[in-house]
């Protein structure tokens, strides 16, 4: 029998036999497509033979298509190709949805004075500007690993916070625990950074007017412990008396607060389940299913003991943790624990993590 061959200096199939034995190669819209059958599950397969595709400039998955395995090899790329008009889209609408919400906050009318939306820019630049340093703390930690990582993607809705935050796509192996635990970490680090300045810068603001907006004028913030304990360093308050609220940028800060602690939940591919899978290995598994009943059961307690302030809020958490259990969680390949020092940052980050929650983070009043 004649070996398939392959193009370009992709391994031969023969040197992938410990893992995937191969029958047919072809090539895709410039994918290299072995079809064969694996020796072990998906994720061995994968784990087994993806340094030898990664030293060669690709990333492999294994498929099931049409009742044959097919392990895809595709080229890895570090580098932004071409114009990333999606992100730019992106971005300019999250810039223009939380200069809207900003809006509200400070009581314009936009309907009166359709200019008067760029006064809210104190209040979208510390929202975009946490959720931009956030995201480009995983990014430049992807690059460092040389782990092919996507533009921030921004998430803009018209509400009363203005985005849904902001992601990026690793569509790449991680080589490491090490390098998994460094770009999970990551963003969350510089984003809480980010939110400190944006908290204190903030809260030393004057307070403003509490706007009349139906929906903003009903609404109470839940401060965590992180902003709170600013406040309290700069001798600031963060209430105020009726017909006054503190300075919006604070409320920048909340929001920076609120998406770390969300991105900290260890379970599927959020950051806390990267930075969890990194310390702990496989143990992550036992303690990712302890996510969605630990949200339910908050969401319980808010209905009987807190006339269900952000009761709702938590239980839609707790059915998106059920879908991220689903999806999984991200294997490294090379699974050599990490050292002393990132345990001990990694402690230090899920323990911050923690400084940034609240049990009702936003309800309405009354």
């Amino acid at each position: 029998m004649v070996e398939p061959t392959v193009p370009y200096d992709l391994p031969d199939p023969g040197s992938l036999a410990e893992a995937f034995l191969v029958y047919e190669v072809d090539v895709v819209d410039g994918q290299v497509r072995y079809y064969g059958e694996p020796t072990d599950s998906t994720e061995a397969v994968v784990r087994t033979l993806a340094p030898l595709f990664r030293e060669r400039g690709y990333r492999i998955t294994v498929q099931y298509e049409t009742g044959e395995h097919v392990l895809v090899a595709t080229e890895r790329s570090t580098t932004v190709d071409g114009v990333p008009w999606v992100h730019g889209a992106l971005f300019l609408a999250t810039v223009l949805t939380t200069l809207f919400a900003g809006s509200q906050w400070y009581g314009i009318d936009v309907a009166a004075d359709p200019f008067g939306l760029v006064r809210a820019w104190p209040f979208a630049l510390s929202v975009v500007g946490v959720l931009a340093i956030h995201e480009l703390g995983h990014y430049t930690l992807s690059r460092h690993h040389d782990v092919e990582a996507t533009l921030p993607y921004f998430i803009p809705v018209p509400n009363v916070l203005g985005t849904l935050g902001a992601v990026i796509r690793m569509n790449d192996t991680i080589p490491s625990r090490r390098a998994l635990f460094d770009i999970g970490v990551a963003g969350p680090l510089a984003g809480l950074a980010a939110t400190v300045v944006v908290t204190a810068v903030g809260v030393s603001l004057p307070p403003v007017d509490a706007p009349a907006s139906a929906v903003v004028g009903r609404l109470e913030l839940g401060y965590p412990l992180l902003i709170t304990g600013i406040a309290t360093l700069l001798d600031e308050p963060v209430r105020y008396g009726a017909g006054t609220m503190v300075n919006p940028v604070v409320v920048g800060g909340w929001i920076g607060a609120f998406v770390t602690f969300l991105n900290l939940l260890p379970v599927g591919q959020l950051d806390g389940a990267h930075v969890t899978r990194a310390l702990l290995g496989d143990r992550m598994g036992s303690i990712q299913r302890l996510v969605p009943a630990g949200l339910f059961g908050l969401a319980g307690y808010l209905v009987v003991f807190e006339s269900g302030r952000s009761a709702q809020l938590w239980a839609f958490w707790g059915l998106l943790s059920l879908l991220f259990l689903r999806l999984g969680s991200a294997t490294p390949v090379d699974e050599t624990p990490v050292g002393r020092r990132r345990r001990v940052i990694g402690l230090a980050t899920l323990l911050l993590g923690i400084a940034c929650f609240t049990p009702t983070p936003i309800a309405f009043a009354g």
